[in-house]
C-alpha cells in the first residue's frame, strides 16, 4: 500500500511561485495532475524513481519543475511564473510499475492523495 499526502498549496499572485510536496511511501514512478473547476482532470508533470527521466505537459514546461528526494521520500513540484489558468486542486499519484508508459493518463496510476489547492490571482 502506497500513502501519498500533499502538502504546499495556497494563494499566489499571477508570476509568483509556490512548491508542491507529495510524502510517499514506496519504490514508484510518480505523476501530478490537476483539476479546474469543471474541467477534467489532467497530467501536469511524472518523474520516474531514479529522477533520471521527467514528463511535463506542454502548458507547464519551462515554468514547473518536477524532483524527488528519495531518501526523504518526497516528489517536488517547484511552480514558477504561475498563471490564473494554473489555477486548480493539485494531485500527486503514484504507479507502481516503473514506466514512463502512459505517463499521462490517470488510469495507469494506482494510488493517489487528497489533492491540495493551488489558486492563482490575477
Amino acid at each position: 500500500q502506497v500513502q501519498l499526502v500533499e502538502s504546499g498549496g495556497g494563494l499566489v499572485q499571477a508570476g509568483g511561485s509556490l512548491r508542491l510536496s507529495c510524502a510517499a511511501s514506496g519504490r514508484t514512478f510518480m505523476g501530478w495532475f490537476r483539476q479546474a473547476p469543471g474541467k477534467e482532470r489532467e497530467f501536469v508533470s511524472a518523474i520516474s524513481w531514479n529522477g533520471f527521466t521527467t514528463y511535463y505537459a506542454d502548458s507547464v514546461k519551462g515554468r514547473f519543475t518536477i524532483s524527488r528526494d528519495n531518501v526523504e521520500n518526497t516528489v517536488n513540484l517547484q511552480m514558477n511564473s504561475l498563471k490564473p489558468e494554473d489555477t486548480a486542486v493539485y494531485y500527486c499519484a503514484a504507479k507502481v510499475i516503473d514506466s514512463g508508459l502512459g505517463y499521462g493518463d490517470q488510469d495507469q496510476y494506482d494510488y493517489w492523495g487528497q489533492g491540495t489547492q493551488v489558486t492563482v490571482s490575477s
